[in-house]
């Protein structure tokens, strides 16, 4: 008996020990999300058309579709966004419409969502 005792202790650690290495690891993530950089475009240099961004910081990830028309974005539609509770951040495609500039001030309270939103429309921009 006690035997199984030592076992299921040795596993039950094991797996305490993989939950918590995961949970640094997001948050490692994470923190490093807030202070990467924006990089802005010059949409004056990107052509018309749909652009496709992809960006992902576990466990937040974003796809979006960006259109450009006569050197400004017209439309941003998010075709994919793993967000845990960070759904509200979704609306910070509408303040990069209206501003016409991708360094806009995170959705409070949805702070890692807006920024891997704004990162998949960088990606989506730069160097098209």
């Amino acid at each position: 008996m006690k035997r199984r005792w030592k076992i299921l202790l040795g596993i039950l650690a094991v797996f305490v020990l993989a939950a918590v290495g995961m949970m640094m690891y997001l948050q490692t993530n994470l923190n490093k999300l807030i202070y990467e950089e924006i990089v802005e475009v010059d949409l004056q240099d990107v052509q018309d058309g749909e652009y496709i961004g992809e960006y992902s910081s576990p466990p937040v990830n974003a796809k979006v579709q960006v259109e450009v028309k006569d050197g400004k974005i017209t439309d941003i539609v998010i075709l994919d966004h793993g967000h845990g509770k960070g759904e509200p951040a979704e609306v910070i495609v509408e303040d990069v419409i209206s501003q016409q500039r991708i360094d806009v001030d995170s959705i409070s309270g949805a702070t890692y969502s807006s920024r891997v939103i704004l990162k998949a429309i960088e990606d989506a921009l730069v160097d098209k």
